[in-house]
């Protein structure tokens, strides 16, 4: 099949969560197998999402799925580490697209034919489509976080700040898949006044 004029949709999900990998998706719909109802993953219920997710899988062209760990976030930084999981999710594809679409304004810069597309989640539905399978893929990640490290209520909020998450955080200290280098994180690592 010739890809040439394919477009492979990327997106990521989980840079404001305190915990947790950031996940990526890249998507090549298939021209033949439309798929209806794709929107902005942040628009649709959890279970909308994840039928969607299983209908891309089952029809897309192809499906990559990347990640940058913990560690890595801290080391390089949300952004970079997004950018990192992008590249990373395109290279799972199996395949190179003819066109590559972002989400954002950031081009990964392993990407250097991308095109970037702000608000691109909610316009193009191969970018649509990339955000459906990395938050259904992170979200599910979160739920099994939670069974390892319970206490924080990670299966409810997915990592993000919320009022019982830094609860949790003051009550247990941090985990293993808390990410040191944000700040609600950092201040219980570090006495006060030493940071």
């Amino acid at each position: 099949m010739d890809l040439s004029g394919l477009l492979a949709g990327v997106d990521e999900v989980g840079r404001g969560p305190l915990a947790g990998p950031v996940i990526a998706a890249a998507v090549i719909l298939h021209p033949g197998r439309p798929i209806l109802g794709l929107a902005d993953s942040k628009t649709l219920g959890a279970a909308r999402r994840e039928a969607l997710a299983a209908q891309i899988h089952a029809c897309a062209f192809a499906v990559g799925i990347g990640r940058a760990e913990v560690a890595e976030i801290d080391r390089l930084n949300i952004l970079h580490a997004s950018l990192l999981a992008m590249e990373r999710a395109v290279a799972a594809l199996g395949c190179l697209p003819g066109r590559v679409q972002v989400d954002g304004n950031r081009r990964p810069p392993g990407l250097p034919q991308a095109e970037t597309i702000i608000g691109g989640d909610a316009l193009i539905p191969a970018i649509s489509a990339a955000s459906i399978v990395a938050k259904v893929a992170r979200d599910a990640e979160l739920t099994a976080l939670d069974a390892q490290y319970p206490g924080y209520g990670l299966a409810r909020h997915k990592g993000y700040p919320t009022a019982e998450h830094l609860a949790a955080l003051a009550r247990l200290g941090a985990s293993a898949c808390h990410r040191r280098s944000f700040g609600p994180v950092r201040r219980q690592l570090v006495p006060a006044g030493l940071e």
